[in-house]
């Protein structure tokens, strides 16, 4: 193969690979996420909202113990090659424990709007999701 097929033949490769980039997996690539959740409990100053978190990618990303309206936030970067980031969490109140995904890619990209907002209300009576902190729906009880 001659020198100029060869670059030829590179170049159309970087045209395909871009073109897949940037026009068929724009909801993976490179998209950046804010997670958040936040204590929504009307009165708990004495039993604090306990949250533990791990990364399906990376593993243990921690926890805290979060008073009335404390939060934790961290940013997300989806996988760029497998699209596959998933973040779940225990949260722990009194004798209350649930775990659940609070961040999967294939769920996420899209219900999270274009800010890439992907916030949780945690409260009495169960975990309610918003993509802008304004309007909240609930998604699920404690229990």
């Amino acid at each position: 193969m001659k020198p100029a097929d060869a670059l030829i033949l590179v170049l159309f490769g970087l045209s395909l690979y871009t073109t897949f980039i940037v026009f068929i997996q724009p909801a993976y690539f490179g998209n950046t996420y804010e997670v958040r959740i936040i204590n929504g409990f009307s009165n708990n100053s004495s039993l604090p909202l306990v949250v533990w978190c791990v990364s399906h990618d990376s593993g243990d990303i921690g926890g805290r113990a979060l008073q009335e309206r404390d939060d934790y936030s961290w940013t997300v970067k989806i996988n760029p090659f497998w699209g596959s980031s998933r973040f779940v969490c225990t949260m722990k109140w009194d004798e209350k424990t649930k775990k659940f995904e609070v961040f999967r890619a294939s769920r996420d990209k899209y219900r999270c709007g274009e800010c890439g907002e992907c916030f949780w209300l945690v409260k009495e009576d169960g975990f309610y999701f918003s993509n802008n902190g304004i309007n909240w729906i609930k998604n699920f009880p404690w229990m």
